[in-house]
């Protein structure tokens, strides 16, 4: 299939490596020039404009913009929707607010166009590992596009097959799956995105007190100096708490045992705060979560190894960096 990709950060130019690999054609446009050229000399077409990649698209067209939410991405499905004509496809693959879904999907309705939200997990390993993807919109245009869907997903890779699934459709045991309506797939990623600050909320906890077991507070008995990266590690191996966040603890100690490179002033990128937000409105109490978004918070003000430990989580998957020093 040929899609327009619309952003080529981390993630936007990997799911357009990833889609090349699988034999798709991609239409390319960034405003960092740089980015499109280099996209350009790795097989994509590039495109000046939105319609100048209009235009190089066969129709009916497939527009993907990966962008920041807010402003980038909202001022390019607008321009998408003025410059789209009936039967093309608008996908929003960015961590976008659902609810903001939900009324772009009804603008598109009107235009006879189709809206498609993805919910995209992999951070900057997905070109090699396939991206996790959870999926709003149609029907009928999600399975339009499953080819893709199975470009970008990890497939079976190396995980044991559930006992008990439905073999009739086996997707979501492929990496991807159709959650719903439009708003749907980013709702799932947003929650997901709330459960993933928990869990590095008790990592960073749980090692920040294996650290300060060695503080000159305690009485000398009972100080031990607990080697952090052999922790991390023996963790992964059998243990039932080893993860994928776990193996870049492991492997962000192993680089930087104090990790000294960070300053432990923790950014978030909103959708924690809207799972809180969604918690409220449904009356669900979310203690793990809300009390991880708030660490956050607070990492700002006073930070301490475990919110450094965060910092490396996050630049581990995502390449995402702090926020700056004062």
């Amino acid at each position: 299939m040929q899609i327009g990709m619309i952003g080529l950060g981390r993630m936007g130019s990997n799911i357009a490596r990833r889609l090349m690999r699988g034999g798709h054609g991609i239409v390319a446009f960034d405003h960092d020039e740089k980015a499109v050229a280099t996209l350009g000399s790795e097989g994509a077409t590039t495109a000046a404009s939105l319609q100048d990649m209009a235009d190089k698209l066969d129709k009916p067209r497939i527009f993907w913009s990966m962008l920041p939410a807010g402003a980038p991405t909202e001022s390019t499905i607008d321009a998408l929707i003025g410059l789209c004509a009936p039967g093309d496809i608008v996908i929003d693959g960015g961590n976008t607010f659902y609810k903001d879904d939900i009324r772009r999907a009804a603008s598109c309705r009107m235009k006879d166009l189709h809206y498609v939200d993805i919910g995209t997990s992999g951070g900057v390993w997905g070109l090699e590992r396939g991206y996790c993807m959870m999926i709003g919109g149609e029907k009928a245009t999600v399975d339009r596009l499953d080819p893709v869907f199975e470009t970008l997903a990890p497939g079976y890779g190396g995980v044991p097959r559930t006992p008990g699934r439905d073999p009739k459709d086996d997707r979501a045991e492929r990496g991807y799956i159709h959650a719903g309506p439009a708003g749907a797939g980013h709702f799932v990623k947003m929650v997901h995105n709330g459960i993933e600050y928990g869990l590095m909320q008790a990592y960073a906890e749980g090692f920040d007190i294996l650290k300060n077991k060695a503080s000159g507070k305690l009485p000398g008995d009972q100080r031990f100096d607990i080697n952090l990266p052999d922790v991390a590690e023996v963790w992964r191996r059998g243990s039932v708490v080893s993860s994928w966040l776990l193996d870049l603890t492991a492997s962000a100690l192993a680089q930087d045992h104090g990790l000294d490179n960070y300053s432990g002033k923790v950014a978030d990128s909103g959708e924690g705060q809207w799972t809180i937000d969604a918690a409220m409105e449904e009356a669900v109490p979310a203690y793990v979560l809300s009390s991880a978004l708030f660490a956050r918070y607070r990492s700002r003000v006073d930070s301490t190894f475990g919110d450094k430990l965060l910092s490396a989580m996050r630049f581990g998957f995502g390449g995402h960096l702090e926020l700056p020093r004062k």
